[in-house]
């Protein structure tokens, strides 16, 4: 990400903020106070807000879906039928119930019910289908699982693989089926007939209660699971609910997401609860579809990542674009180059970009509306100097890291303390690999968020890039090792370098991969081979280039020189006598790559 001078906050630019943050004042002392729970027998937690909602806005929308809208006292009603029927089933305080269900009510009212419970609900990545979702089940052991109609399919093929009872494998029908499939039990006909009144459970979850198990890219291949718990979900919700947002029953926040990430389940759906809010959802984000559907919720806020943005600039302007009643969005990962564009076309005033890692403990957040920022961040935080080609953070001659110069930039370590603890990941060796000691002094501990960020001025960053083995596309967390693993495994491949490339234009990485093929070149099928990856990885990582190497090449302590193939990415020009290959939007196979088709990537003839 290219930076200016420019983007540097400065005296005159804070003090015409004076107004704004006077104005903001009472209420970000009011949300701090809410958030910072430090009582631990106060209920706190996603249940008993949306508890607190009901009684403040009985009536007003809570989730809007397609047509129906669900009201305040209705969703607390169905959540609640549902958590005394699991209740009733045995699901206890602490016990992980799966969840794989697209973004629909359901989905939402099966969570609120088991956090009702005190139950830990394990957002399964609905993209997620054979080793990758055996794996993310055998992380958490599940007492039970929910499984949505149209995600059937994709549980049925590894059932056997789970030890999840069958009497605790319930279903949620899509539209009007007629009935659950065999060995599943249709969840809502088995609860209509429970009572609807708040389970008593709700008001014993309490701050340091687990509420979600979130699953992020792992460095080393498959997913880990990040704990969110109830105080850091509540932490999270205020924060961006109350002091950055503002929200009230007035406001509706309108979320393409997908809601087993944190931004659209925790920052979005949690910033509606606070304000009584409505919450409107889609199944998939549609382009196309999206203003009139802002236009038929009649949203005020928005839900973003930077790919959503840059999809919906890529629409035909039209003379409707400013006629919404947007005034405010939250997300992340929004370029400097599509910022001012976007405000501009669509008459957004604020944009609340944000910084954070759903498995850390840090965040940053774009309360005083600059231009091109994360915002600041009230925790301990540190930015140092890091080893260009691994990534990892530098220790000086006195073993201690050093601090970058302001304007610099370097790799972003939060401390953990009382204020920030780590919730960390269900994997102890996880947790080891993330956490520093004796970074600046004897016995502090910092979490390295592997991510590069630049000090802009007065407490607030900018973020530039993703270090480490994850690139990031489409919105998700690719593994590198998850992808180089998955290739291994064809019987025409003898080695994989995954790595992510950039194409002009486009927000994030896109996966490459360079192959020494264990036979030859004529032997490598090149529509086989693209039909086998979209068969074993999600389609996010699935890589849209190739390059096939005779040898690759190594450093000295035997690791793959990917700086190298990174900097040389898909250019025919660079890569020598390396053929190079894409996988063209639509088509059905990889095609080599010359001097033409570059041009034509890169000048953005098709649509990424």
């Amino acid at each position: 990400m290219a930076h200016h001078p420019s983007d540097m906050i400065t005296w005159s630019m804070l003090l015409r903020k004076v107004p704004t943050i006077v104005r903001a004042l009472p209420r970000v002392l009011r949300g701090m106070r809410a958030a910072n729970i430090t009582d631990p027998t106060q209920p706190c937690g996603l249940g008993w807000h949306f508890e607190q909602a009901t009684l403040r806005n009985p009536q007003g929308a809570a989730l809007l879906y397609g047509d129906s809208v669900i009201s305040y006292r209705d969703a607390n009603q169905r959540a609640n039928r549902i958590a005394h029927h699991l209740q009733g089933q045995g699901i206890r305080k602490g016990e992980v119930v799966a969840l794989f269900i697209e973004n629909r009510p359901e989905l939402l009212l099966t969570v609120l019910a088991v956090a009702k419970l005190g139950g830990i609900c394990a957002m399964l990545n609905t993209a997620q289908t054979q080793a990758a979702l055996v794996h993310s089940l055998s992380l958490v052991s599940p007492a039970a699982i929910v499984v949505g109609a149209e995600l059937v399919d994709a549980y049925a093929a590894v059932r056997d693989q789970v030890e999840i009872a069958p009497e605790r494998t319930w279903f949620v029908a899509d539209q009007a089926e007629s009935g659950p499939p065999n060995g599943f039990i249709d969840l809502m006909a088995a609860s209509a007939q429970s009572p609807e009144d708040n389970p008593v459970s709700c008001a014993q979850v309490f701050f340091n209660d687990p509420c979600f198990y979130i699953y992020t890219s792992g460095t080393t291949g498959l997913p880990k699971a990040g704990i969110m718990k109830h105080g850091r979900w509540t932490k999270t919700a205020v924060s961006f609910g109350s002091i950055a947002l503002n929200m009230g029953p007035q406001d509706v926040m309108y979320c393409t997401l997908p809601l087993y990430h944190a931004t659209g389940l925790c920052v979005c759906w949690g910033s509606a609860i606070i304000g009584a809010s409505g919450f409107a959802i889609r199944r998939k984000f549609s382009a196309s579809q999206f203003w009139d559907d802002v236009r038929t919720f009649n949203a005020t806020t928005l839900g973003y990542v930077g790919e959503l943005c840059r999809y919906l600039l890529d629409q035909p302007p039209s003379e409707q674009d400013r006629h919404n009643s947007v005034t405010k969005m939250v997300g992340n990962g929004l370029r400097p180059g599509v910022w001012a564009q976007f405000k501009q076309r669509y008459g957004v005033e604020h944009i609340c970009e944000l910084y954070a890692a759903s498995d850390g403990n840090i965040g940053f957040t774009n309360v005083l509306n600059f231009d091109n920022t994360i915002g600041f961040c009230l925790q301990h935080w540190a930015l140092v100097d890091y080893t260009h080609d691994t990534g990892e953070p530098l220790r000086g001659s006195d073993g201690y890291m050093t601090r970058v110069p302001k304007g610099g930039q370097g790799v972003l370590l939060a401390r953990i303390d009382e204020k920030s603890p780590f919730d960390g990941y269900t994997d102890p060796q996880k947790n080891r690999k993330v956490v520093l000691t004796d970074v600046f002094e004897k016995g502090d501990r910092y979490f390295n968020t592997g991510d590069l960020v630049r000090s802009i001025g007065f407490g607030h960053g900018q973020f530039v890039d993703r270090l480490g083995d994850t690139f990031r596309w489409k919105g998700e967390n690719v593994s590198t090792t998850e992808v180089e693993n998955t290739l291994l495994q064809h019987p025409q491949i003898a080695e994989v370098v995954a790595y992510g490339v950039e194409i002009v234009n486009t927000n994030g990485r896109a996966g490459m991969v360079a192959i020494t093929p264990r036979e030859s070149l004529a032997a490598l099928d090149m529509r086989e081979l693209l039909q086998f990856a979209h068969g074993q990885l999600p389609h996010y990582a699935v890589p849209l280039f190739l390059r096939i190497k005779v040898k690759m090449e190594t450093t000295g302590t035997f690791k793959y020189q990917k700086v190298k193939l990174k900097e040389e990415a898909f250019d025919p020009d660079k890569a020598g006598n390396d053929p190079l290959f894409a996988w063209l939007p639509g088509s059905d196979s990889y095609v080599p790559v010359t001097a033409q088709l570059l041009a034509q990537i890169q000048g953005g003839h098709f649509r990424y």
